[in-house]
């Protein structure tokens, strides 16, 4: 609670479902919310700024859970205001994370594809396993599932759960990223990391690590049951990054992980 005193914080699409979480949680650390800015009017009470540039300019920090679109708007508009920033928006691409770096470069800035403690966690643990069992042996794959609304796939976690795997194997994803499989694809490869992705429902999310050798498996789940847990971990973010200089962070950060 003490942390937060002092701390003006803005949302990025205040009004949404995950904005709306944020509102609560960002009141209940005591912080002072400022306002957002989104796309509908209702934002239940809250101040709406008419843009981006001027949310940053009001606030100390941003939290933005909003649309890969956006990203580097939100990026110069917040590295000119001097605003630092948590980023929660995934399906990000090449442009997109070089605006990010071009902004960490000049604010402090905390850019997660998940925000949960405990899938934190699995990202070290995927890694560790991913060092300790050798792709010669051990086939790595990942399986994620999502509601029916969501627009990007593999999920932003899935991709950072290999990228985890692929740092313990000392190779880049990208060199061994296999997804959707379909048709006569031939045997599988040595060393690729491969992803499944489901979409249904409601799920708020799920995500599965498989190591797979010819006599044995380890796998590694974890299961959200409310988007609660990332929007309380987006501001348990938000006062970890007060007074910090200027660079980009992560979850892993904030835990001491």
């Amino acid at each position: 609670m003490d942390a937060a005193i002092g701390l003006r914080i803005g949302i990025a699409g205040i009004s949404g479902r995950m904005g709306q979480m944020l509102v609560e949680e960002v009141a209940a650390a005591g912080a002072t919310l400022v306002g957002g800015v989104c796309r509908s009017e209702d934002a239940r009470g809250a101040k709406i700024f008419l843009d981006i540039g001027a949310l940053a300019d009001a606030c100390d920090l941003v939290i933005d859970f909003t649309h890969a679109s956006t990203v580097r708007g939100h990026a110069e508009a917040l590295a000119a205001a001097g605003t630092a920033w948590v980023l929660g928006t995934t399906g990000l691409g090449p442009e997109e994370e070089a605006a990010i770096a071009r902004a960490a470069a000049k604010i402090p800035v905390i850019a997660a594809p998940n925000f949960s403690p405990g899938v934190t966690l699995m990202f070290a643990l995927a890694e560790r396993l991913g060092a300790a069992l050798p792709a010669s042996s051990y086939d790595a794959e990942i399986l994620e599932m999502h509601h029916r609304q969501k627009v990007d796939a593999p999920s932003g976690t899935a991709l950072a759960i290999g990228r985890a795997v692929a740092a313990g194997r000392n190779v880049a994803l990208e060199d061994v990223k296999v997804s959707g499989r379909d048709g006569q694809t031939g045997a599988r490869r040595q060393g690729e990391i491969g992803f499944a992705a489901l979409r249904g429902g409601q799920i708020v999310g799920s995500h599965t690590v498989l190591f797979t050798a010819a006599d044995e498996q380890i796998s590694l789940t974890h299961h959200a049951f409310d988007r609660r847990i990332f929007a309380a971990g987006a501001v348990r973010a938000a006062l970890w990054l007060q007074g910090r200089p200027a660079g980009r962070y992560g979850m892993k950060d904030v835990l001491g992980v």
